[in-house]
């Protein structure tokens, strides 16, 4: 029988190897947006959260991609010090989205019994057109 802290180490590093190091570090940096995003601004209902959530995890992916493939950081996910400054910039792009998304829903909110007009008349208005 094996002891159980190798049979752990074995698994976490399975499991690290199947989702591949640097969605790992995506993955990680993503939740730990969504904690800190959450902790500052806490949602108001079960619905909240779930958007919350999904957004601020959508937002940490995405965005940092868009950065790492906009800078060409490619390379950084061959080395573990590079790995963590890409989960930085994860951790980083989804801090905001959950604040727009907020933002976006608060004003479609207000508008929900106005028309297309209104609302475009109040975009442009915002604008400054």
């Amino acid at each position: 029988m094996s002891e159980p802290f190798t049979a752990g180490s074995a698994a976490g590093v399975a499991g690290w190897k199947l989702l591949g190091g640097a969605a790992g570090a995506g993955a990680i940096g993503a939740g730990l947006a969504s904690i800190v995003v959450m902790s500052i601004t806490p949602p108001r209902s079960p619905r909240e959260w779930a958007v919350g959530l999904t957004s601020t995890v959508v937002g940490s992916i995405a965005g940092g991609s868009a950065v790492i493939m906009r800078f060409g950081l490619q390379s950084w996910a061959h080395d573990p010090f590079g790995l963590v400054a890409m989960l930085g910039l994860v951790f980083a792009c989804g801090l905001p989205a959950w604040a727009i998304v907020r933002w976006v829903f608060n004003f479609i909110e207000k508008r929900k019994d106005a028309s297309l007009d209104d609302v475009v008349a109040d975009v442009r208005k915002g604008l400054g057109q």
